[in-house]
């Protein structure tokens, strides 16, 4: 509230409040001083009646004449604030009464006879005063002295005298007091406002126009000034203000210049990329829809490229991003000095580059790229004492009349780039919307799409599949694994390496073995809460993306930690090619898993170039032979041949080995005459619903 209030109401209530507080004080003092006096004055009057009128009574009680007493009363009551008066012998019976009153305690008898007797009420106050008579006692025998007192007295009670008087004109009067009292107290207070108002008014007046003139300033009228009508310390202030409004506006001439000169940097950077010069994405996606609709018009032809560097981020890996830097502003300045007049080159991001080349045909846009794509071909990039070759992966896509949108156009030469560098780096690819290249990479897109959906709707399974050992040994532990499925949109099931492919390929695997890790130890949990005698070991897969996620180790280690009973339960199946290109981070991880007791397969084994030169780093406890070995060694004698010396390196090291694919009796048989320990595929037990396990 204090806050909202101007100078003008504060200095008002400067001088006001005290004047306030103290006339309230004072209005108090003297309403409870002229309240005490009249209620004091009535009780004095009263008392005053009372003691004259017993004594005048006495007379009539002791003779018992009525008629004097009923006259005595009668002038007695003339008086305006007694309402009655009456007069009462010893026992406590009325002898006469003029007016009202109520005398309930002359009945009792307990008034006493000593002193006047006050009875108080709320509207009136009731006097009891004694009537006496007092007796001298002569002796006839003592000798006569007008000296001498008389011999005795003797004092007898007669009777009382009551008087009841009304505090109604007190009340009242008291009332008229407070009223007067409040009416002065107003007055008094409207004077001192109005003479508060006219001094806050001569002082504030200048200060009020100082604030207006300051407000004016910081609302950017910088010429308002203030009139200079003050002395002292108030002229002073009114100087200082017209001073600082002067140097505002000199301020303010200089502070828009260099507005202007950042305002022209800013509209270029706004437009340009800041590390190498170029035009950046945005811009060029504005001179993209002028170009196309040039050729949609005009029936022009233009050449969209996109461009991609082909060793960046081994350069940026190894020599730090400074490196990477310096390079793409080298690179920036070499395509610079290859570009026509009407060619437009930007930096789209990271190590991306497009060139939008207008009123060019793709045969001619063709020889363009691949002059750009020869010059950072022989390009080298010193750094240090280290030289590197770069290459650069182009996509190219024809602007017509029958293009579609920017954005369409982007992504088709997007897509060719991708199909560039798949098909070995540092090439040239034409767009074509038959080419089978770009219409795997769109498939494998439209399955990233396909998975992300899956994942959001709950459209993920697991299957079961048992791991049976090959001879007719009693085993303790019932193995099985689990294989992921997808529910597809007609309730269809989809098998993994359909999708797994674009899920490794678009860094969605750590999501799925995610999802999978989650629902086995929700599957481990129901089995340890069924007290089932059995153990079973539950395989489950985990790729190589999910191996290199911190973020992935680190929750499998954090649910380990709250159910460590499940360990155990857990075999984990990593291929040959993820354990090879993530030796350290692998063993790490088998280390801190083994703590648990969760158990480790090398999946896949063979399929890779230097699979026995790592197997013996690898702190696994199940060889998986790969299944393209398994399938055919009932008529392949090579395949037979491998399998049977994986199985027996896989003994010497202390593994049991597992073979996959098995999908006939004869092949299960040599499988048992090489002696492999465990098989696996359909011809042994096909997989089932997870339900039915």
């Amino acid at each position: 509230m204090a806050t909202s209030l101007g100078i003008r109401g504060r200095v008002i209530g400067l001088a006001m409040v005290p004047a306030a507080i103290i006339g309230v004080l004072l209005l108090f003092q003297l309403i409870t001083g002229k309240i005490d006096d009249l209620d004091q004055s009535l009780r004095t009057r009263s008392v005053a009646i009372a003691r004259q009128l017993a004594p005048a009574a006495e007379y009539g009680v002791a003779s018992g004449n009525l008629e004097v007493l009923q006259t005595l009363l009668e002038k007695a009551a003339i008086e305006p604030d007694i309402r009655g008066v009456a007069v009462f012998a010893d026992n406590g019976e009325r002898l006469a009464q003029v007016g009202l009153g109520t005398w309930t305690e002359s009945v009792k008898g307990e008034l006493p006879g000593d002193r006047i007797h006050q009875i108080e009420h709320p509207d009136r106050l009731v006097y009891y005063a004694p009537i006496t008579r007092t007796e001298v006692v002569v002796d006839d025998f003592s000798p006569l002295d007008e000296h001498a007192a008389p011999s005795g007295t003797q004092t007898r009670l007669l009777g009382w005298v009551g008087l009841d008087v009304s505090r109604s004109t007190t009340i009242q009067s008291q009332h008229d007091a407070i009223l007067r009292s409040l009416v002065i107290l107003l007055a008094g207070l409207s004077v001192s406002l109005y003479l508060a108002w006219r001094i806050g008014r001569q002082i504030t007046r200048p200060i009020l126009a100082l604030t207006h003139t300051v407000s004016r300033i910081g609302e950017g009228h910088l010429d308002e000034r203030v009139a200079q009508t003050g002395e002292a310390e108030l002229g002073m202030l009114q100087r200082g203000v017209n001073h600082m409004a002067a140097h505002l506006q000199t301020m303010q001439d200089q502070m828009q210049e260099k507005i202007d000169q950042a305002t022209a940097r800013l509209v270029y950077q706004a437009s340009h990329d800041a590390l190498t010069g170029l035009i950046n994405r945005r811009e060029f996606e504005q001179r993209l829809e002028r170009t196309l609709l040039s050729a949609l018009q005009q029936d022009r032809e233009h050449a969209l490229c996109y461009m991609d560097l082909d060793q960046f981020k081994v350069i940026n890996d190894s020599c730090g991003h400074a490196a990477g830097d310096e390079l793409l502003r080298q690179l920036a300045l070499l395509l610079k000095g290859n570009l026509r007049e009407r060619d437009t080159l930007a930096r789209l991001g990271g190590d991306e580059f497009a060139l939008l080349l207008e009123n060019c045909s793709i045969h001619d846009a063709l020889e363009v790229a691949d002059t750009f794509r020869a010059e950072v071909q022989r390009f080298r990039f010193k750094w240090g004492d280290r030289i590197f070759a770069v290459g650069m992966s182009v996509g190219m896509v024809a602007i017509n009349r029958d293009s579609g949108t920017a954005a369409n156009l982007l992504s088709a030469a997007d897509a060719a780039c991708y199909v560039a560098k798949d098909r070995g780096r540092n090439q040239i690819h034409v767009y074509e919307s038959r080419d089978i290249d770009l219409a795997r990479h769109r498939g494998e897109m439209q399955w990233v799409t396909r998975i992300q959906r899956a994942l959001e709707e709950h459209r993920l399974r697991l299957s079961w599949q048992e791991i049976r050992r090959t001879d007719s040994a009693v085993e303790p532990v019932r193995h099985v694994e689990l294989l992921l499925r997808m529910v597809d949109d007609d309730g269809s099931e989809i098998l993994p390496m359909a999708f797994i492919p674009a899920a490794e390929r678009y860094s969605i695997m750590p999501s799925i073995d995610s999802w999978v890790i989650e629902e086995t130890l929700r599957l481990c949990q129901r089995y340890l809460a069924a007290g089932r005698e059995q153990h079973i070991l539950f395989a489950v897969n985990l790729s190589g993306a999910s191996l290199k996620d911190p973020a992935f180790r680190r929750m499998l280690l954090v649910c380990l930690q709250e159910n460590p009973a499940l360990g155990p339960h857990l075999c984990f199946e990593i291929t040959e090619t993820a354990a090879i290109g993530n030796l350290a981070v692998v063993n790490e991880f088998i280390d801190a898993m083994r703590e648990f007791g969760c158990r480790f397969a090398l999946d896949d084994f063979g399929s890779g170039l230097s699979s026995f030169t790592y197997l013996k780093n690898l702190k696994v406890d199940y060889l998986k032979i790969d299944g393209a070995f398994v399938r055919d060694i009932a008529s392949n004698a090579i395949d037979l041949s491998m399998v049977d010396a994986i199985h027996r390196i896989g003994h010497q090291m202390g593994l049991k080995t597992v073979a996959e694919y098995v999908e006939s009796e004869q092949t299960l048989a040599l499988l048992r005459q090489i002696g492999v320990d465990y098989v696996q595929g359909n011809g042994v037990h096909c997989p089932e619903p997870l339900e039915t396990l």
